[in-house]
């Protein structure tokens, strides 16, 4: 398993926790909600710590996000982006490339 997969999989994970806490929050008001009657319900539940927690989550997991999403970039940019693990190199064989063109002598006849 590559670094980048490993990261991948992190960049899954933590995306699922993202929408996860982010479906679990209830809406701030001043929305549709609000327009049907449903703005004041909101308010009885008086449970704050829970609101602070799910927001504090939302931009950890939001800037967890980003940084493994910019450090997979890095790795994947790095020295081994361009070579396929499997392939070994000790086994290929090199082939000289011979011009196909005939060389041309310029050299003026007397």
């Amino acid at each position: 398993m590559t670094t980048f997969s490993i990261f991948l999989i992190l960049i899954i994970i933590v995306s699922f926790l993202l929408v996860v806490v982010i479906m679990v929050q209830n809406p701030k008001g001043g929305g549709l909600s609000s327009s049907f009657g449903g703005g004041g319900t909101q308010q009885l539940g008086g449970v704050k710590k829970t609101t602070d927690f799910l927001d504090k989550s939302t931009w950890a997991l939001a800037t967890l996000l980003l940084a493994l999403i910019l450090l997979s970039n890095v790795d994947l940019m790095g020295g081994d982006a361009g070579q396929d693990p499997t392939v070994d190199t000790n086994d290929v064989e090199v082939i000289q490339d011979t011009p196909d063109t005939p060389v041309i002598d310029d050299t003026p006849e007397e």
